[in-house]
């Protein structure tokens, strides 16, 4: 058996547009739309945007995503305002057994961890 990918589904928050433009402003690409589900992609990274609201699911789901370069990932956030514009918290970037990685809570609580 050889796996071929991993596409979590992500649940939205309140506001499924809201989150689906947060989404395209951090660089992802929405590859399909279902209208309550949305694939989102960059670079071979998926994942789907689920119109579905519950708080204690979202903020107790995590995901890893990998990048190449984590202090240019980090400067496009705060040069597009990403916080202040959605509402959402964008950590510091931490040294980890794992590599450098960038938290960011989104605005259904989803903590994403972006690591280099």
């Amino acid at each position: 058996m050889k796996f071929l990918s991993l596409e979590p589904f992500v649940p939205s928050g309140k506001d499924f547009e809201a989150s689906k433009n947060l989404f395209l402003e951090m660089g992802f690409k929405i590859s399909w739309n279902a209208g309550d589900y949305v694939g989102f992609e960059n670079n071979g990274c998926k994942f789907i945007l689920q119109k579905y609201d519950n708080t204690a699911f979202a903020e107790n789901f995590m995901l890893s995503v990998h990048v190449d370069d984590i202090e240019e990932f980090s400067a496009t956030l705060k040069d597009k305002q990403l916080a202040d514009k959605f509402g959402i918290k964008i950590g510091r970037i931490t040294s980890q057994p794992y590599g450098k990685e960038l938290n960011i809570i989104d605005l259904a609580g989803v903590c994403w961890h972006f690591v280099q």
